[in-house]
């Protein structure tokens, strides 16, 4: 099958859909078992829109791999003790790996040409995070000695980014979302001064994990541009069971790679969709996903407008995603 990473037209991504389907319904036992059971035909299947789309809860409880396959890899999904965490098995980390460079690439740039520091301190906490193993490859790439990750050493971070702020170095601070507020309370309460956020760039993650308020996303981003005095608050939007990350530059309007898309379904009929900006549930095609299940129906709420999309939050509030914020 041709590589995913060189889908220049429209055209070849939906084939390449189609040809993933096929592929994925023969050699993935839970999915064939979960179109069988919706009684579908995988050759009357002709059109992307006819793909049936697995929901993403199925990782809970479902091994998502090719049959053929074993692995020892997986990430596991952010969340309490008490919940019922995914496992996405990875079959091919170097997937994983040349998806998380073109990304940020595309909408970053090089990672060789910054530095990276991690506001990560629940996703350190855990094993098997696909966050974690994203920044950490960002960091190899990268190969500054500057790099690194902070758990609640916000005296240190201050110290650091002045250091780099005076020597005109280029900055990425991932943060997920609990403790950017964290880290711009302790700012505030110390008189720290904002003016060196003007030379870096915050990457939020999403996630509160019950660990503050929640808020939507769009009030979770003034609180974030007034702390750190920018018009700016960059986000990336994945998951566990995701091997492709969408990017925001600001406005909480998110762009996704050639081989990644977002899709808004009904959430009255899951096999229908919505117009072009009007509300609903999030559906992901990822290619990346080559050995598990490119097809995914999220809980997260969104909207799609000239190819890019909207994340408003969460279907059902009873079970939170890290990596997504409710809508109040």
């Amino acid at each position: 099958m041709q590589n995913i990473f060189n889908i220049q037209t429209e055209s070849i991504f939906r084939q390449k859909c189609l040809e993933t389907f096929r592929y994925q319904y023969e050699n993935v036992e839970v999915y064939h078992r979960f179109v069988d059971y919706l009684n579908i035909d995988p050759n009357t299947v002709d059109t992307v829109n006819k793909i049936p789309f697995l929901p993403v809860e199925m990782f809970k409880n479902h091994k998502v791999l090719n049959r053929k396959m074993s692995t020892d890899l997986f990430f596991q999904s952010s969340g309490t003790t008490r919940m019922n965490l995914s496992r996405h098995w990875i079959a091919d980390a170097n997937i994983y790996q040349e998806s998380i460079y073109r990304s940020f690439e595309q909408f970053i740039g090089p990672p060789e040409d910054y530095i990276f520091l991690g506001l990560l301190p629940s996703y350190l906490e855990k094993q098997n995070s696909s966050l974690i193993y994203m920044v950490d490859f960002l960091m190899t790439k990268s190969a500054k000695p500057e790099n690194g990750y902070f758990l609640y050493n916000h005296a240190e971070l201050s110290q650091l980014l002045k250091q780099l702020s005076r020597q005109n170095k280029k900055v990425i601070l991932f943060g997920v979302s609990f403790a950017l507020l964290d880290y711009l309370d302790f700012c505030n309460d110390h008189s720290i001064d904002h003016s060196i956020t003007q030379s870096f760039t915050v990457i939020e993650t999403g996630g509160m994990k019950g660990r503050k308020e929640e808020m939507t996303k769009d009030e979770l981003l003034k609180i974030l541009q007034k702390g750190f005095e920018t018009d700016k608050i960059y986000s990336e939007y994945s998951m566990a069971e995701l091997l492709s990350q969408a990017y925001s530059l600001g406005n909480n309007i998110y762009e996704s790679p050639a081989w990644m898309r977002v899709l808004i379904r009904n959430t009255e009929d899951p096999f229908s969709y919505v117009e072009e900006g009007r509300t609903g549930a999030i559906n992901i095609i990822d290619l990346a996903n080559i050995h598990s299940c490119s097809f995914i129906a999220t809980q997260d709420l969104g909207k799609s407008f000239a190819g890019k999309f909207q994340v408003l939050g969460r279907i059902d509030h009873s079970d939170i995603r890290g990596c997504s914020l409710l809508v109040s």
